[in-house]
């Protein structure tokens, strides 16, 4: 893709050393420009992608546009894809009715990384202290089915959503911690400072605690 001076320009204040603040501060600037978006996204690179991530038109993101992106993410590393497709459930998938349809139709697609997503926003669903979504026993099930044959991107968000569904659910605290003890997922990872371990009994016990759960 040939691109604009305008890309150009953008690309050319991007560096290694680029936050994504400054990432936000260009994106405040630029507003929604869904071309500009994609020439920046042709570069290949982390943070111009992240950047077009955040003024990408979410009314033009259909489910083949999102194929595409996915299948684009695969190019990167395992942490950066994961950077890449959680940035876009929440900068743009999450905003509008449409792509949140789309998300929650992803439970077994053929995409690991939108199977990611589609648990990693049920549980975002639970964590902003929404009243969880009746579809509670139906995702723990299917979690006890499939969790330990998952890639592992899809693993950590489906425990996530274990988790959210132990700290804020008692009926079914028990079942989310014997997940955790079962699968041993996680056990003895170490966290930084301040970060909750994501071991479903040390995950549940600390997040129910500090919300008197």
């Amino acid at each position: 893709m040939k691109r604009s001076s305008k890309a150009e320009t953008i690309l050319g204040q991007i560096n290694p050393k680029t936050k994504l603040g400054d990432l936000r501060k260009i994106a405040k600037d630029v507003k929604k420009d869904h071309e500009l978006a994609m020439e920046l996204w042709s570069s290949g690179e982390l943070l111009p992608r992240l950047l077009a991530v955040l003024i990408m038109d979410n009314k033009l993101l259909s489910q083949d546009l999102i194929n595409k992106l996915s299948k684009d993410m695969q190019d990167h590393p395992f942490d950066e894809r994961n950077q890449l497709m959680d940035w876009l459930m929440a900068n743009q998938l999450s905003k509008d009715k449409k792509t949140i349809a789309l998300m929650e139709s992803w439970k077994n697609s053929p995409s690991s990384l939108q199977r990611r997503i589609f648990w990693y926003y049920q549980a975002r669903l639970r964590w902003l202290g929404q009243t969880p979504p009746p579809n509670t026993e139906e995702l723990l099930s299917a979690i006890e089915k499939q969790i330990e044959n998952e890639k592992p991107e899809v693993q950590w968000a489906m425990n996530f959503t274990a988790g959210w569904i132990g700290v804020f659910d008692k009926k079914y605290r028990a079942r989310c911690i014997e997940v955790g003890e079962k699968t041993g997922l996680y056990k003895g990872e170490m966290v930084s400072k301040g970060c909750t371990p994501d071991y479903l009994p040390e995950f549940i016990a600390i997040e129910s605690n500090k919300r008197n759960l």
